[in-house]
Order: structure tokens, then C-alpha cells, then sequence
């Protein structure tokens, strides 16, 4: 652990460090379980210019969510810029080993989330998915949002790194189209926004907590599809949501469109493999 982390931390907290433990998590940011005399909190570093701004996102998200009152998330201990980044203190939560009882609640409390609507699509500031900025302007409707706003700016970033061609990155008047034509009717819902398993936890006490958001109000789905492309959640999980959310879930096809964004961020954060899969699906639906 660097001497001016650990230098801040004792300051803010007012308590020795006695040890600080690296935690395996993402791969963006800086993880570590610090011992504060007896006393634990997750501690999250990003370095870089925009390190602060990513946590503060990250705090914003995480603060909105817990508004809410159906689900958890680590409560905020403090945030801080440092000279070359920041950090970002979070309550230390025990992670336990779901039941099936514990996702069935989980599936129940995510559909009421998605309950907490907004009259527009968007998000009050910009914010990030993994290191990438996420645009939020707001929109009326949703397919424009989509487009504009989600697959866009991940297009183009794609294009600027040699990732795709400009001749394999479809018009925004003809996704619009077609979003318009696969897109279930749904009013703007709060979402987590990068939902797949390694951004939910579930407690020593099997309580679901959220982690790690990218929120906004958005269709309901992106929560859902995100969750089916990596795996880490259970059937029970998926009746529970069905059962207790008053919308149908979204189709294949649905599922295919939102699990596109992903798969370009997942692209222009880690590479050529994911190109195929992009490829595969704008040539499907555009």
C-alpha cells in the first residue's frame, strides 16, 4: 500500500491502519480490505486524471440506488481527491454464499428498483462504464437514447482504435429504426447500469448488496441482458424478477440489441476478441 494512501486514510478516518489486504475484484481500480484498529472498510483507489471522477460517479450511483429503500449497497465513508487520483472508502461488507432463498429476494428487489421511474431517459451528469465515459444527455424517447447515447459513442471510440471499419458501423436513422421495431414499451427505470456477477454481492446475512453502478434511467433490460452474458445468476433469480416486475422480459432479440453495448465496451476496454461477437450482432440487426 503506497505511503500517501495510507497517510489519507488515517487522516479522514482518525484511526490507525494496522493492515491493508488487496481485494480481487475488477479491473479497473485499486481494491484493498484496510484494518483500521479493529474496525474494517473496502477502500477503492483510481489513479489518473480522471480517477476522482470515476469514483465520485461510482459514490453518486451507489447513493441513488440506497434512496430507494428496496436494495442495498455499501455505505459511503468518504471520498477524496489525492494528487494523482482519488479513493473512495466503502462499509466492508462479508461476502457469504448465496441460497436460493437469497436470489429469489435479490430477483424481487432488483424488479423493485426498476419500479422507481423517471420522465425521461438519462441521468443528471455524465458518468462511466468501467474507465469509459458514459454520455447521459437526456431523451424523451428511448431508441434515440440508445442510440445516441449508448451505441454511438461506443461505435465511434471502436472505429477511432482500428477495432471496426466505418463501413461496419451501421447509420444512427436506420438503429433508430430498428430499435424502434425490437424495443419492448417501457417508461425510464433506474438501473444498475453494469449488472453482471461481479458487481452484486450477497452478505454472511444472505442481504443482496449492489456494487459498482453506472447508473441512469434506462429500459429495464439492460439490467437483464447484462446479467445473461457473463453469467452468475441463478434461474430463481429470473422467476422471482419475472414474477414481481409488471412488463414482459425482453426477448432474444431485445436481449441481443442492449447485450451490444456491453460487448462494445468490453471491446474498446480489452480488445480484438470481442469483435466478432460485435460483428455478428450489428450484421444480425443492422
Amino acid at each position: 500500500m503506497e505511503r500517501f494512501l495510507r497517510e489519507h486514510i488515517e487522516q479522514v478516518m482518525g484511526k490507525r491502519v494496522s493492515s491493508a489486504v488487496p481485494v480481487q475484484g475488477g479491473d479497473i481500480s485499486f481494491a484493498l480490505k484496510i484494518d483500521l484498529e479493529g474496525d474494517h472498510c473496502f477502500c477503492k483507489y483510481q489513479s489518473g486524471l480522471q480517477g476522482h471522477a470515476m469514483l465520485q460517479a461510482e459514490k453518486d450511483g451507489l447513493e441513488a440506488i440506497a434512496a430507494v429503500g428496496c436494495i442495498k449497497t455499501p455505505g459511503v465513508l468518504h471520498i477524496g481527491k489525492l494528487e494523482n487520483g482519488g479513493c473512495l472508502l466503502l462499509e466492508y461488507i462479508d461476502r457469504g454464499t448465496a441460497s436460493e432463498m437469497d436470489m429469489i429476494h435479490f430477483g424481487e428487489q432488483l424488479a423493485r428498483l426498476h419500479a422507481t421511474k423517471d420522465s425521461l431517459y438519462g441521468w443528471d451528469a455524465d458518468n462511466f462504464i468501467g474507465s469509459l465515459p458514459q454520455t447521459n444527455e437526456k431523451r424523451t424517447h428511448w431508441p434515440e437514447f440508445y442510440t445516441t447515447q449508448r451505441l454511438i459513442p461506443q461505435l465511434k471510440m471502436a472505429r477511432n482504435k482500428k477495432l471496426l471499419d466505418s463501413g461496419e458501423i451501421p447509420g444512427e436513422d436506420l438503429m433508430e429504426e430498428r430499435l424502434r421495431d425490437l424495443c419492448s414499451p417501457s417508461e425510464p427505470s433506474l438501473i444498475h447500469g453494469d449488472l453482471w456477477g461481479g458487481n452484486y454481492l450477497i452478505s454472511r446475512k444472505g442481504e443482496a448488496y449492489l456494487i459498482d453502478p453506472s447508473t441512469s434511467f434506462s429500459h429495464p433490460g439492460m439490467d437483464i441482458a447484462m446479467s445473461k452474458l457473463f453469467g452468475g445468476f441463478s434461474s430463481s433469480f429470473y422467476q422471482a424478477y419475472e414474477a414481481a416486475y409488471p412488463f414482459p422480459m425482453p426477448d432474444k432479440a431485445e436481449i441481443d440489441l442492449y447485450q451490444l453495448y456491453y460487448l462494445l465496451v468490453h471491446l474498446n476496454l480489452f480488445g480484438a476478441s470481442y469483435a466478432s461477437s460485435v460483428k455478428g450482432l450489428l450484421n444480425r440487426y443492422f
